[in-house]
């Protein structure tokens, strides 16, 4: 497995599997790996004889500089596992490689950033823009695999990959859980004992609002039940439960007016901040 950190050197790399007319797969990360990323790998594997996979935490998508500085930082651990999947290449820059000057490029993405995490997090996604845009220009991979807990960073991602007329496929994997539900995150190593023991309970709340919903619920009583699981908990605020279009998300007021539903949810454990969603499929 080669460790590539100059963009010449990853530039190089992929002008010869082009040459040598190889399909190239492409792994974005920001490191401190789980198996939900290893499963991006696997299915990367499936379909191309060549797969990439980066590791670099991007500044611009933090609009906290505090959980940018706190972000799990495993780079050796990371490749170890990356090399033990049989990952061909491993992309790891330092900041300065990609930004070698501030950038002032502003992506702007209409109504599909003003809910959920752009609401909360603003200028998140243009963050997430900058980097993928410039990593899709680097690498140049005819397909590049995210999975469906950032849902919502999938969707923008594909809709810039449209805007700018990339030549790549997109992939959305599922969501990977530990066996009690949990959606496996970077972040659940920052969580206290009691913060993971709790934690399954946004899996738990989704599951029970989908239920609901199977069973004729209203939305509106969907979403009191999720509120009222979490309104008085010990160790969870919730910040967010919405029901919305698995394509726009935009909020669904009625069921039958979508083919495909997302349930999404944001909530603190303490500090850490984790999300997930489950789809609801009529």
């Amino acid at each position: 497995m080669l460790i590539l950190r100059k963009i010449s050197e990853l530039r190089k790399f992929v002008e010869k599997q082009k040459a040598d007319k190889k399909k190239v797969g492409f792994v974005p990360t920001m490191g401190a790996l789980h198996r939900g990323h290893l499963s991006l790998i696997s299915e990367c594997k499936k379909n191309n004889p060549v797969t990439i996979a980066s590791i670099f935490v991007n500044p611009q998508q933090f609009n906290d500089l505090s959980d940018y500085k706190k972000y799990p930082r495993t780079e050796s651990a990371d490749l170890k596992l990356f090399k033990e999947k049989g990952c061909t290449a491993v992309f790891c820059p330092d900041e300065k490689t990609i930004y070698p000057e501030p950038p002032l490029l502003k992506f702007s993405f209409g109504t599909l950033e003003q809910v959920m995490e752009g609401a909360h997090r603003p200028g998140h996604f243009n963050g997430v823009a900058l980097v993928v845009s410039k990593l899709f220009n680097l690498v140049t991979p005819d397909t590049a695999y995210f999975g469906q807990k950032d849902l919502q960073q999938f969707l923008i991602i594909k809709k810039m990959v449209s805007d700018l007329g990339f030549n790549i496929k997109l992939n959305c994997c599922p969501i990977i859980r530990d066996k009690d539900g949990l959606a496996l995150s970077s972040r659940n190593v920052l969580l206290s004992n009691d913060e993971r023991k709790a934690a399954p309970e946004l899996y738990k709340g989704l599951c029970n609002a989908r239920n609901l919903l199977m069973k004729g619920q209203s939305i509106s009583q969907a979403k009191k039940t999720v509120q009222g699981i979490f309104r008085n908990h010990s160790f969870i605020r919730l910040q967010y439960f919405e029901i919305a279009d698995h394509k726009t998300l935009a909020e669904v007021k009625n069921l039958n007016d979508h083919e495909n539903v997302a349930l999404c949810i944001a909530a603190f454990l303490g500090k850490v901040r984790l999300i997930d969603n489950v789809f609801l499929k009529m």
